[in-house]
């Protein structure tokens, strides 16, 4: 029975490099796919492209081709990733501005777009998913407007003989299901056989995760070379049956209980996980054991797809200042508490105008509250004052309040730092499918 191995070379944008080299050079793979594209990375990217149209890809695009084209290359490892944010063309072109640098020839790019859609739901009637408003309330603060793309277009690349494909807003497990798709043939209607396919996409798009990296807690679930962890491999059969393993002497663990954390991971009904390809049913995934690192994973089914697809929003929201300044040594905690008394103090007497602030001493309450936190005195603190404002002005206003303790605040305070910057709120909306038109563009050496 034909089989492919999938390599997951990235977690997200920032992600190590070297683990998906590590997986192009000897993890026996014929794709390599990097799921580098958060919901609020998109609309960061297009506001770049709105400063310069010749980006708006994945920052380390360039990087991480130049570490594996080669090796890819001369393995015959296809690659796929979504790093081409709110500029899958431009990131194309430098891809094959990068291949020709290498002397890399014979070549085909292919570069997916049509999910920015923010010019065709501007005017819309739309519902915000998480306020039930209607999109009309923020429509002077749009930023980006991306919808969740399927594998579809991304098969169609590979059948026209793409050796990678980049896009924007797919579906993360989109970028796994389509090399299955492609290679078996099969039909984007079986339900069963695209449960299958997210599954496995599921469990492999957060890269080092299900590899042990989140997973890892000492004393309790300890997790042997994790500064060498490797990310996931799964073989997967024509039948749509695989496991996940790793290479053998890299970093990490796949066990059943790394799996099993990975697929609970960011689902919400797990009978129906809606994707653009299919509504996946988890409740009869399970997972065995077959081997040291590796785990057998069956059971996956689906239903038809929906007649909707999901529209992640960015926009404007406010403002957030921020500063920051140590305390150590005995009565750190007292001299921190006191610290963010006079700032609280400071910010009425100057007139600073904020919808929301938090001053936390890092260290005893910032994540859990006095509540939680009392009776704990840490040798060293670090007190933070946060503000979300409706412009810089007032959310610089905030850290210089914090600076300003260096010489008029308690004894010993160092290492002081602020920071202003715009928040970029996300929020979704549901558009009809029939919306939304993909384009494949080809760049070839």
């Amino acid at each position: 029975m034909k089989k492919i191995r999938i390599g997951s070379g990235a977690g997200y944008s920032g992600d190590r490099i070297e683990p998906a080299v590590e997986l192009a050079v000897k993890g026996n793979i014929q794709y390599l796919c990097f799921e580098c594209l958060a919901e609020r990375t998109i609309a960061i990217a297009q506001q770049a492209k709105l400063k310069d149209p010749n980006v708006g890809y994945d920052p380390l695009l360039e990087a991480r081709m130049e570490a594996v084209l080669n090796v890819c290359k001369k393995n015959n490892v296809k690659i796929i990733t979504n790093m081409g944010a709110a500029n899958p063309v431009a990131g194309a072109q430098k891809i094959k501005e990068v291949a020709q640098r290498l002397g890399i020839k014979d070549l085909k790019i292919a570069a997916v777009s049509g999910d920015d859609v923010l010019s065709t739901i501007k005017d819309m009637d739309l519902k915000i998913e998480e306020t039930g408003e209607k999109l009309v309330s923020i429509k002077d603060k749009l930023v980006s407007a991306n919808a969740y793309v399927g594998a579809e277009p991304i098969v169609e690349a590979l059948k026209n003989g793409a050796d990678i494909v980049i896009t924007g807003r797919v579906a993360d497990p989109a970028l796994f299901a389509a090399p299955i798709i492609y290679e078996f043939g099969w039909s984007p209607d079986n339900w069963d056989l695209m449960g299958k396919a997210t599954v496995l996409g599921h469990l492999l798009e957060c890269a080092g995760q299900i590899t042990g990296g989140y997973y890892s807690d000492p004393g309790y679930k300890d997790v042997p070379g994790v500064a060498h962890l490797g990310f996931p491999i799964a073989e997967v059969q024509e039948n749509g049956e695989f496991f996940i393993t790793k290479v053998p002497e890299a970093g990490g663990m796949v066990t059943l209980d790394t799996c099993k954390e990975q697929m609970l991971y960011e689902i919400h009904n797990p009978a129906a996980y809606i994707t653009p390809d299919v509504a996946a049913n988890f409740t009869g995934v399970e997972f065995n054991q077959i081997g040291k690192d590796m785990v057998q994973v069956t059971g996956a089914t689906g239903a038809p797809k929906t007649d909707s697809l999901k529209v992640s929003i960015g926009y404007v929201d406010s403002y957030i200042g921020e500063g920051q300044i140590s305390y150590a040594g005995p009565g750190a905690v007292a001299r921190g508490q006191l610290a963010l008394d006079i700032v609280a103090e400071r910010l009425k007497l100057m007139g600073v105008k904020y919808q929301e602030i938090r001053f936390d001493l890092v260290g005893v309450n910032s994540l859990h509250g006095d509540k939680l936190s009392s009776g704990h005195e840490p040798y060293e603190v670090r007190a933070r004052v946060t503000g979300r404002t409706q412009n810089m002005k007032e959310a610089v206003r905030i850290g210089n309040e914090v600076e300003t303790l260096y010489t008029n605040g308690p004894a010993g305070g160092a290492g002081a730092w602020k920071v202003a910057r715009e928040v970029i709120a996300m929020v979704s909306a549901l558009i009809p499918r029939s919306l939304v038109q993909s384009n494949v563009h080809y760049e070839v050496i």
